[in-house]
């Protein structure tokens, strides 16, 4: 079966030859065909559906088993993360990195063993990340903090903490 992609596609919006590129996005390339006048772009039906499959597989929430097996503990992986895995790359039998981010989060890291051998694969890789923590007491907000740190301009990250006005004889302060 042909592939549309091969083909000339022609702008809608202003008729132009559209070009083949490709578009990065969550660690996906995704073939895209751009028309460098508009700026129109048009993803790849296959692409698309393999990305949105993605997107709600990370929006997903899972709840796991955890097991004691011999010295250590072992993690039930559901079955539909397993499959999109190995569409992606056959890399199940691999080996797996396993790190302890923050309080209450694990992070495992798959490809792990290409990826120490290849120099500054991930040079161009960012992490961002936002937190919001309230604590409140007595159905009150008693601080609120948020958090933004960014891996590629560390210059940007910045940390707020909002304290909420005391209570004195029935006033605030």
């Amino acid at each position: 079966m042909q592939d549309i992609f091969e083909y000339d596609i022609i702008c809608d919006k202003c008729g132009e030859k559209m070009e083949n590129s490709l578009m990065s996005r969550n660690g996906f390339n995704l073939r895209i065909k751009k028309c460098n006048s508009c700026g129109d772009v048009i993803v790849h039906p296959e692409d698309r559906a393999e990305y949105d499959n993605f997107v709600r597989l990370k929006k997903k929430e899972y709840e796991v088993k955890m097991r004691m097996v011999g010295n250590s503990y072992s993690v039930s992986i559901p079955r539909e993360i397993v499959d999109f895995m190995k569409d992606q790359e056959n890399m199940v039998n691999n080996m797996v990195r396993l790190s302890f981010q923050d309080f209450g989060r694990l992070s495992l890291m798959f490809n792990t063993g290409e990826a120490e051998n290849r120099e500054n694969e991930n040079s161009n890789s960012r992490v961002i990340k936002s937190r919001e923590v309230k604590i409140i007491k007595n159905n009150r907000p008693v601080i609120h903090t948020k958090q933004f740190v960014d891996s590629a301009h560390p210059e940007k990250n910045k940390t707020e903490i909002f304290k909420a006005p005391k209570k004195v004889k029935g006033k605030e302060e």
